[in-house]
C-alpha cells in the first residue's frame, strides 16, 4: 500500500471534523501527488503533539522559520510507509526523544492552515506522541528552542491550533 493510499483510509476512518475532512479528501482525489512538498496546491503533513501525561507537561518547538511555538511536525517522504509513520518521525526527529509512541486511535485532529508561496496550504494530519519514562529532548535544527509546558500554560505561549490540538488530545487521554 502506499503513502497516498494510507493517507486515504486514515482519513475516511477519522470520525471528527466532516468538512474539514472531505477538503481532505477532495484535495487528494484531485492531485495524485498531494502528499508530498512539491505540490503548488498543497499538500499533507503530519505532526505529532509530544505530551507526558504523567508530568501533564507538553514539548513544543520554537519553530526557526516561523519564530513561533509549535507541536513537532513536517512534510511526508517518500519513505514514509504510512501517515502514521511520517508523524512519529516528524516527532523524534524534531524532539530528539527515541521511543515516542502515538496516542491510539489515529489522528487527534485535522488543521489546514495557508502557506507562502509557491504552495498554498498544509493540511496537516495531527496525532499525539507519549513519551517514554526518562525521556530527555535534543533540540534539532528545524529549531531555536524547545520547551516543556504546562497544560494550562500552551494557550498563552501558542497559537489556536495548538491549544485545540492539546484540547483534543486530552479529550483522549
Amino acid at each position: 500500500m502506499s503513502l497516498y493510499d494510507d493517507a486515504v483510509l486514515v482519513l475516511k476512518g477519522y470520525g471528527d471534523q466532516e468538512e474539514l475532512r472531505q477538503t481532505y479528501l477532495d484535495h487528494l482525489a484531485t492531485h495524485p501527488d498531494g502528499m508530498y512538498k512539491p505540490c503548488t496546491a498543497g499538500h499533507l503533513t503530519a505532526s505529532a503533539l509530544v505530551v507526558d501525561p504523567t508530568r501533564g507537561k507538553v514539548l513544543l518547538t520554537l519553530h526557526k522559520k516561523l519564530n513561533m511555538w509549535l507541536q513537532m511536525g513536517g512534510h511526508c517522504e517518500p519513505g514514509d510507509p504510512t501517515v502514521e509513520a511520517a508523524a512519529l518521525r516528524e516527532g523524534a526527529e524534531e524532539s530528539g526523544i527515541e521511543g515516542l509512541t502515538l496516542l491510539p486511535g489515529g489522528p487527534v485532529r485535522l488543521d489546514r492552515h495557508p502557506i507562502p508561496a509557491p504552495c498554498n496550504w498544509h493540511l496537516d494530519v495531527q496525532y499525539a506522541a507519549l513519551t517514554p519514562a526518562g525521556a530527555a529532548e535534543r533540540i534539532s535544527d528545524e529549531s531555536l528552542d524547545l520547551r516543556w509546558f504546562d497544560y494550562d500554560e500552551v494557550a498563552d505561549v501558542a497559537d489556536t491550533s495548538v491549544a485545540e490540538l492539546l484540547t483534543a488530545t486530552l479529550r483522549r487521554l
